[in-house]
């Protein structure tokens, strides 16, 4: 039977080519301008009950583990964990992030609803998104805050067409085979607003992650001018038709 993707085999490969350089440093960005300018108890004295849901390495949980929040990451991949409790340790930040292998589902039940749930690029790689995220919502107390990220499908058929793969564009061939960092399950921007238009939810801000920075298909030119291309990742990223091509969407959203 199909099952949710464990990343026990990719950890060491997202640490290098995804987190490791420019494309997770505009990520982070583009996440915590949202989540700051949303969430004004982030910034308050009050320490928030944040759950990173899939959080992996553990980057953003980190960040805000800083500000003096207790965070709870979970994944199912204990290699990813290792990763994340390797920072969290030698950034001092242990004493306010735990981490726990259990997969986000598990969790429904089993803890308190937090005050912030982030699931950030997970849900293109679960058997089931639709229900994964009923489950986000479960796990998030009301007036409590979700944000959301997904690999937007858009992304990966124009890079196709930039590269001129024709044929895996009308084929609509956009899943990524085993061992490759393109997930499993892509998704339509509009497939993932219709769901989240039928769970009781108050979006407050769409975003687009890397708008431009993964079309520029030469390496030796992807990471020119690093602050130029984070200034316009952040000014474009709500502005269309940017938003809609981005890698990723971020959809940050309080339950009602």
């Amino acid at each position: 039977m199909p099952t949710d993707r464990n990343f026990d085999d990719l950890a060491h490969r997202f640490k290098r080519n995804v987190y490791g350089g420019l494309k997770g440093d505009i990520r982070l960005q583009v996440l915590q301008r949202d989540l700051f300018e949303q969430i004004a108890a982030l910034d308050a004295d009050k320490p928030l009950r944040i759950l990173d849901a899939g959080g992996g390495q553990g980057q953003l949980a980190i960040e805000l583990a800083k500000k003096g929040h207790q965070i709870l990451v979970c994944d199912i991949s204990a290699e990813m964990l290792t990763l994340a409790q390797e920072k969290i340790d030698a950034v001092g930040v242990a004493d306010r992030v735990t981490t726990q292998q259990i997969a986000i589902q598990d969790l429904v039940g089993n803890v308190e609803p937090f005050d912030v749930v982030m699931c950030h690029a997970v849900l293109e790689w679960v058997i089931e998104p639709q229900a994964l995220l009923e489950a986000l919502v479960k796990l998030t107390r009301s007036n409590g805050y979700l944000s959301l990220t997904f690999f937007n499908v858009n992304s990966i058929a124009f890079k196709n067409l930039l590269r001129t793969n024709f044929k895996k564009v009308l084929e609509e061939d956009y899943t990524g085979y085993r061992g490759s960092l393109t997930p499993t399950n892509p998704l339509a921007p509009e497939q993932v607003y219709g769901w989240l238009a039928e769970l009781p939810l108050t979006e407050h801000c769409v975003s687009g992650i890397r708008c431009f920075h993964d079309y520029i298909l030469d390496p030796e030119l992807r990471n020119n001018e690093p602050e130029s291309q984070m200034a316009l990742e952040l000014r474009l990223s709500r502005v269309e038709p940017y938003r809609s091509l981005a890698r990723y969407i971020h959809v940050l959203s309080s339950v009602d």
